[in-house]
């Protein structure tokens, strides 16, 4: 049962069968394998020094490496599920498929929706001290009736191209199902986006620039953050 917000015209010209599959990226996957499996290794002896070779064993320390062992494990096998596909778009089934550690994530075309992101502070930060020459591009992945939504970038996804495939298709089949027309879409915090954007603005005007309207503006601005306190 369609929602109401479909264009017909725009999903004729969808794929109207298959599956196309965005694989992880191939330097991300060979290090995950690489470094769970020297975790792996260390686990394994620093479990069996604490439970067999020590004269007072240490029983404790050893369930903790063994923990740890399972988990370096999971990863391990979970390296091989991403290289078969991270994200997949399955007009089969008319719906978005993606792969988060063990589980799949299914949005509906008819819920779905995509727009560009951003990274996080702590990345943008990284990427800025590290002065990369390569600008990482992101993607949201959004079921607009539920409060979460997923992101992933050309340094998740096998190569540029792909991510860029995926980025056409993406709007395409956003555009042609317009979930994101319904009111009842949880909208980005496009107000408290607004909100920073002002505050900054503010900080570059000196006081001999400030005209009555500025004035009236920050008057108003902190009227409300108090009010906000009470």
């Amino acid at each position: 049962m369609g929602t109401g917000f479909e264009n017909n015209g725009l999903i004729a010209k969808l794929p109207q069968e298959g599956v196309h599959c965005f694989p992880a990226n191939e330097s991300q996957i060979k290090t995950r394998r690489i470094v769970t499996i020297i975790l792996m290794v260390a686990f394994i002896a620093l479990t069996v020094v604490f439970c067999l070779v020590l004269a007072k064993k240490q029983y404790i320390l050893g369930g903790i490496c063994g923990v740890g062992f399972i988990i370096s494990l999971l990863v391990f096998i979970q390296s091989f599920l991403i290289a078969k596909y991270r994200v997949a778009v399955d007009y089969n089934e008319k719906k978005i498929v993606l792969r988060y550690r063990f589980s799949l994530i299914d949005i509906p075309f008819d819920s779905f929706d995509a727009r560009e992101g951003e990274p996080d502070k702590a990345e943008e930060m990284l990427n800025n001290a590290m002065n990369q020459g390569s600008v990482t591009k992101y993607l949201v992945l959004d079921n607009v009736f539920d409060e979460a939504c997923y992101q992933t970038s050309t340094k998740d996804l096998a190569s540029k191209e792909d991510f860029e495939k995926l980025k056409k298709e993406a709007f395409a089949i956003a555009d042609a199902y317009g979930a994101r027309n319904s009111e009842e879409a949880i909208k980005p915090n496009t107000d408290a986006d607004a909100a920073a954007a002002k505050k900054e603005n503010m900080k570059d005007i000196t006081p001999g620039e400030l005209n009555d309207d500025d004035i009236d503006a920050i008057v108003d601005e902190v009227t409300d953050e108090h009010n906000e306190r009470k």
